[in-house]
């Protein structure tokens, strides 16, 4: 028996025709190499992985592949979720175990994506490469290289600053209900400086936003409101049950000090008491129910401001940077400067004195231009500015705010911030120019209530007012003769809470006359020149 073996074809024993220049760049003409090396980087920038699937080792190329396609579906379902659902994207960025997860991933893309660019030169063969177009190509990767994984890591970088400001200054907590249909936050900003025993809050905001279309309302609560109410569910009823009004010293923002120092324990399970009863006293004053609130160190807010940039307002009238109060007793010396009216870009140090100053004006002057002060940064907050200078309004925030915001409810808020944006910013001062001077020293709280309630529910613009109508005369018969009777003057409706016009800036004060003054200490000079500098808006 006899076996024969298998024929053996010739053309199996060749070797193979190298004719793919793509993947066997030894047999092509040196254009040829060189349009190769181009079109396996743009692959890599475009489809990581595929310069490897048609050049390289295919193993490698499809899980490259496979991780792109998987990174495309995330982004598009990010997309599709920002359209549909834009909280629950913000929350995942701003929750800090999401926002951890989402680091480490654009982390490993970073590295990943590096690692896929460094093969493709492997692939490219620079050594093939004219000496020209070979330092042309590896530049171009390294380029390439740094605007992708450099990119990533840089995402990565700016959510990790941000998840460590999130931290810092918000709690962790169960989320916020609103509370018929609204949030209500309190903003207040005050710091403990030498010359003061604990910290006492200068300015008290309480900022009211519809939870659904961001309407947002600020209702301004000067610091010398006397007899601030509690409710009656609030701890500090029982010790202060017709309000605040312990004496003259019982103005609002010394409640902070008091109770911190003598009240603590009323509130036993908040992590700062003065913070908690300040929360109910601007409560109980306004009618509302302050879901949480937001501690600006005023000391650290120039620092807030410059990290953003600077504010631009189209600040009203002078006001000056007061002199040391040398003596403690409230007279300062001389300005040591003076910020001009006009639309201007304040720095932190000047937007800081813009937002304080009340030298020679009303307690109210300074109420407006605080508001002025937050209207114009939350106009800034556009996400350019935001995004090119997170890291530092990151740090800055910080230091110098504290919250009791809960820190998984974020992205929602962040929400509802730039849906405000859409709307005009309502206002209420509990004093000038929506109320008279004297009223925060004698305050008539159910008109307050009433207010509030107007400012927040307003008519809807096709409502006309109800007015008054006028019982109906008798019938007298007509008398040809008689002339015919005027018609009844038409009368104008005046809304309560506009301000008063303010004088306008005269051309002819400057710096230096208005210096002169104060040097002169020709106070009642001053007071007439300064009255306008409480008109302001956003620049």
């Amino acid at each position: 028996m006899s076996f024969s073996s298998p024929k053996v074809s010739r053309a199996s024993n060749r070797p193979p025709v190298l004719t793919n220049p793509v993947r066997y760049p030894e047999s092509a003409s040196a254009p040829a190499r060189s349009k190769r090396a181009w079109f396996l980087l743009l692959l890599t920038l475009f489809v990581p992985g595929a310069a490897q699937i048609v050049a390289g080792n295919k193993r490698f190329g499809r899980l490259a592949l496979r991780c792109t396609f998987t990174v495309w579906a995330l982004v598009i379902a990010a997309v599709a979720l920002a359209l549909v659902h834009r909280e629950t994207l913000l929350n995942l960025f701003t929750n800090p175990l999401s926002s951890l997860a989402i680091i480490v991933v654009l982390l490993a893309l970073a590295l990943g994506w590096a690692i896929v660019f460094l093969n493709t030169l492997k692939i490219i063969r620079p050594s093939m490469l004219a000496p020209g177009m070979r330092a042309l190509v590896s530049g171009a990767l390294v380029v390439l290289m740094v605007l992708t994984s450099g990119s990533l890591a840089y995402g990565a970088f700016l959510i990790n600053s941000g998840r460590n400001a999130i931290t810092s200054i918000f709690q962790s907590g169960p989320d916020m209900v609103p509370v018929d249909g609204r949030y209500n936050f309190l903003v207040m900003g005050g710091d403990a400086g030498a010359d003061r025993t604990g910290r006492r809050p200068d300015s008290i905001i309480v900022v009211s936003i519809d939870a659904k279309t961001g309407q947002a309302a600020t209702m301004s609560i000067p610091r010398n409101l006397q007899n601030a109410q509690f409710s009656p569910d609030s701890p500090l009823w029982g010790v202060y049950p017709e309000g605040y009004n312990c004496g003259d010293d019982c103005i609002i923002n010394f409640l902070y000090t008091d109770v911190t120092n003598n009240h603590a324990g009323l509130y036993p399970n908040a992590p700062d008491p003065g913070a908690a009863a300040m929360m109910d006293a601007a409560g109980g004053t306004l009618g509302l129910q302050i879901q949480g609130y937001v501690l600006v160190d005023m000391a650290g807010f120039s620092t807030l401001i410059d990290a953003l940039g600077g504010v631009k307002v189209n600040v009203g009238g002078w006001v000056p940077i007061s002199g040391d109060d040398v003596n403690g007793t409230g007279d300062h010396l001389p300005p040591t400067g003076w910020i001009a009216p006009g639309v201007q870009t304040l720095n932190g140090y000047h937007a800081l004195w813009y937002a304080r100053s009340r030298q020679w004006v009303p307690e109210y002057n300074r109420s407006q231009r605080q508001q002025c002060i937050q209207a114009a940064m939350l106009a800034q907050m556009d996400p350019a500015t935001v995004l090119t200078k997170f890291n530092g309004i990151a740090a800055a925030g910080a230091k110098v705010i504290e919250s009791d915001i809960p820190a998984g409810q974020l992205g929602s808020f962040v929400s509802l911030a730039l849906k405000s944006k859409e709307h005009s910013l309502a206002r209420l001062t509990i004093g000038p120019p929506d109320f008279d001077q004297d009223f925060p020293t004698y305050p008539d709280f159910d008109v307050i209530h009433e207010r509030v309630k107007t400012l927040l529910n307003p008519p809807a613009p096709s409502e006309k007012p109800k007015t008054e109508e006028a019982p109906a005369a008798p019938a007298v018969p007509a008398d040809p003769a008689a002339p015919a009777p005027e018609p009844a003057p038409v009368p104008v409706p005046v809304p309560t809470s506009a301000a008063p016009e303010a004088p306008a800036a005269r051309p002819d004060v400057s710096a230096e006359y208005l210096q002169q003054l104060a040097i002169n200490n020709d106070e009642a000079a001053l007071f007439t020149l300064l009255a306008n500098n409480g008109s302001c808006s956003p620049g």
